[in-house]
């Protein structure tokens, strides 16, 4: 698995209805989208989840890597890239993925990318980040966990979809879910 996101930091005085518009009419495009575990469409307007920017910035989960690669070389992404501008997308290699049957109740989503210090014993971090993937689904009211780790930066990531807002972390982003794309079963 394969857990991709890119981010567009929009102009502070940026209509973010035009961003609210374009999920509401693109999202559908990507449901069932081959390899897909789930597309999350997010965004965040300046000021709110103390927010430094207006953000468009959807999170993935590919069951494949073959999903990201078609989606990255196909027409909805060229179509993205001709409105925005060409992306740095971030990838990191998936140690533990949770989702719940009520994964579309998904309101927020939170990401926090963390940085590994050198050297450090990578298993037990895998093990911490991963039981930490599954309590947040288990106990602690996420719809959807993912953890994983980028090993030409050493960093992690930790996403979360939810129901409701939880408190975040200092250095933890979060967007409202404008749609969420997912698997065909």
């Amino acid at each position: 698995m394969i857990a991709m996101q890119y981010s567009f930091t929009l102009p502070a005085d940026y209509d973010m209805s035009i961003i609210d518009r374009r999920i509401r009419d693109k999202g559908p495009l990507l449901d069932g989208f081959p390899n897909l575990g789930f597309k999350a469409y997010l965004s965040a307007r300046k000021g709110e989840f103390r927010s430094r920017d207006n953000l468009y910035a959807p999170f993935y989960l590919w069951q494949k890597p073959e999903g990201a690669s078609d989606f990255l070389c196909g027409p909805g992404f060229e179509t993205l890239t001709g409105a925005f501008g060409w992306p740095r997308v971030r990838t990191w290699i998936v140690w533990r993925s949770e989702v719940s049957s009520d994964i579309a109740a998904a309101r927020f989503a939170t990401r926090d990318i963390q940085q590994t210090q050198p050297y450090a014993p990578l298993a037990d971090i895998r093990r911490a980040e991963s039981a930490a993937a599954e309590a947040d689904l288990a106990t602690g009211g996420a719809l959807a966990s993912v953890s994983g780790f980028e090993p030409t930066t050493w960093t992690r990531v930790r996403f979360r979809l939810w129901r409701e807002l939880p408190e975040i972390g200092e250095h933890a982003q979060a967007y409202r879910v404008g749609h969420l794309s997912l698997a065909r079963p």
